[in-house]
């Protein structure tokens, strides 16, 4: 998108009429002490050209790796469409509407993701996004607590099986708010949460239970049970879901017998590229009832006198403008231009598209686990039904293993040692509807060269005199 700075005349001729002299007037209220300085070390100035040279130079070095890592953000296609409309100005520029009379195209905008997230999630509203996935899974919890069956009841039950980083999030912002949770360990072998490891904790009450699907290991879990288990001991149910697999799976809002009561989660796998790790955009579904709890806005259809079409935001429990003291939440906006690429990218799909790349994408990953599991020693971690993803058991440490294929510019998976010592060495593989056949066999191949160097320099041929 073009940027035009403004003349020095344009500059002089605002500051004047503003009453003052200098730009740096307009931040005297900051100490001296806590300035930049001059930025000195700053390189010189560059010619456009130089610097467009400069640029392409440093991506070229950053290479074309085959990215086989998941684990919470997913290289897929994104039509070229989507980026092409978000960089018109009305949209790259825009941003998060506070008042109801903003712009029409952007709260129809909010609107039409609202109505695609309600109609993935099966649930009745939606608000026009957060900052992304983890604090979704954070606000999720403060609504369950706020809306809890027991009362003042401040615990949740969290399974360790949950996104590592969405656990560390989630623990940083409730933890501020005297609420505790309480960690429910996976079963070893199916890697899924059981009701034999969640009933010793029932003798207390809870709040809620918080039911990913699939779990950061791509198994899928038990939700109707789940579900069932969690409601009939008075808790909410906050699901946790990568929407791409809604378009194969069932919706968190027909779980069990009355469905999940929230539903959240990563909006990135709809028109985000991978960049650097972010931005993105969380999304937060629920049932009507739980409404006020809903943090952020929720933008609203409706007819004009003329019996026009017209939208405006119906609702800011947040009460962050007027009543800060008494917020809903600390959330104070949401991703527009994200949720403006998730919305072109669902309406361009639609729901054949989606189940067609969710299919391609479970597809790509069972051949990837049958590729890697040619080579000795590399064998699935869980014996569950998996989605988009799965922990593979290696048998060399997982990351030299994955140094060694990033050599071969290959970024081969997430390493779980870090997160879960228990199950190294192993990492989390995933193939999405961009990984071809060959892309695959260079990976299979690439792996089992890796070890075999690697079993071979554990174990050299003794010379023979």
């Amino acid at each position: 998108m073009p940027f035009i700075p403004h003349t020095p005349d344009q500059v002089r001729a605002m500051l004047a009429a503003i009453g003052v002299e200098d730009i740096d007037d307009l931040f005297d209220e900051i100490p001296p002490a806590l300035r930049a300085g001059d930025l000195s070390t700053l390189p010189e100035a560059l010619p456009e050209m130089t610097v467009a040279r400069l640029m392409a130079a440093r991506a070229r070095a950053d290479g074309q790796p085959l990215c086989f890592i998941g684990a919470g953000a997913y290289d897929h296609h994104v039509p070229a469409a989507v980026w092409q409309l978000l960089s018109r100005g009305e949209l790259y520029s825009a941003y998060t509407p506070y008042q109801a009379e903003a712009s029409q195209g952007t709260l129809q905008i909010l609107y039409e993701f609202q109505s695609m997230m309600t109609a993935l999630t099966a649930l009745d509203v939606s608000n026009a996004s957060l900052y992304d996935g983890a604090s979704a899974v954070a606000e999720a919890i403060l609504m369950a607590v706020r809306a809890s069956r027991h009362g003042k009841v401040r615990r949740v039950l969290i399974p360790r099986g949950l996104h590592p980083r969405y656990r560390a999030v989630a623990q940083t912002i409730v933890s501020q708010q005297d609420i505790e949770l309480v960690e429910v360990p996976f079963d070893p072998s199916g890697g899924h949460l059981t009701l034999a490891a969640l009933e010793p904790l029932a003798a207390e009450p809870f709040a809620a239970l918080v039911v990913p699907q699939p779990n950061f290991f791509g198994v899928l879990e038990e939700v109707d049970t789940l579900t069932d288990w969690a409601q009939a001991h008075g808790a909410l149910v906050i699901a946790v879901v990568n929407p791409l697999a809604l378009a194969l799976l069932s919706p968190p809002g027909e779980w069990g017998s009355q469905g999940a009561d929230i539903a959240c989660g990563e909006a990135q796998p709809f028109g985000m590229p991978l960049a650097s790790g972010g931005p993105y955009a969380g999304f937060l579904c629920c049932k009507q009832a739980l409404m006020r709890q809903l943090p952020g806005r929720i933008a609203g259809r409706t007819l004009d006198l003329d019996g026009k079409p017209g939208y405006t935001l119906t609702l800011q429990a947040r009460e962050q403008h007027i009543r800060r003291s008494r917020a809903t939440s600390n959330i104070c906006t949401n991703q527009g231009l994200l949720v403006t690429a998730a919305t072109i990218h669902l309406a361009l799909l639609g729901a054949e598209g989606l189940a067609r790349t969710a299919a391609a994408c479970h597809a790509n990953t069972r051949r990837l686990v049958e590729r890697l599991g040619e080579t000795r020693g590399v064998t699935p971690r869980f014996h569950r039904p998996v989605f988009h993803e799965q922990a593979l058991r290696l048998p060399a440490p997982a990351a030299d293993v994955l140094r060694s294929l990033a050599a071969h510019n290959i970024l081969g998976g997430f390493d779980l040692g870090a997160d879960y010592p228990e199950l190294d060495p192993a990492i989390l593989v995933c193939a999405t509807e961009l990984r071809t056949n060959e892309d695959i066999d260079a990976f299979a191949a690439k792996l089992a060269r890796v070890i075999a160097t690697r079993s071979q320099a554990r174990c050299p041929v003794e010379p023979k005199f």
